[in-house]
């Protein structure tokens, strides 16, 4: 099932794209409101959606759906298998070697510093 939704998607992407490249924006249209063309406004006529928006919509909501579809059995598929371990069960760091010093240093006491004795004025 997996396989099948990732065939259409793909080509729902590279049909989307095609679609996408072969359109021409808004912005051609522009020249036609200074005097080269029959329009009344100035982005051009308003008349009904050209075809190839409607298909690029179309293959847009494909596009989403299976990449829904896709996440959704991939997930499924990952609660029932483990497949990330944690960093902390594959990596054994070794512990640092401890010299003299330091095991003197953690058995002495810790001194207090002296305190300060400020005069203060009557």
């Amino acid at each position: 099932m997996q396989q099948i939704i990732l065939i259409i998607h793909v080509l729902a992407s590279i049909s989307l794209i095609a679609l996408v490249l072969l359109q021409h924006g808004k912005g051609a249209d522009v020249g036609a409101a200074f005097g080269s063309g029959a329009s009344n406004t100035m982005f051009g006529s308003a008349g009904s959606t050209p075809f190839l928006v409607k298909v690029t919509g179309a293959l847009a909501a494909v596009f989403f759906i299976t990449s829904l579809g896709l996440t959704y059995l991939v997930s499924s598929h990952v609660k029932g298998h483990e497949m990330v371990t944690p960093i902390h069960k594959t990596i054994e760091l070794p512990s640092a070697p401890t010299t003299e010093s330091q095991k003197n240093a953690k058995e002495l006491p810790v001194k207090e510093a002296p305190k300060k004795v400020l005069d203060t004025p009557n």
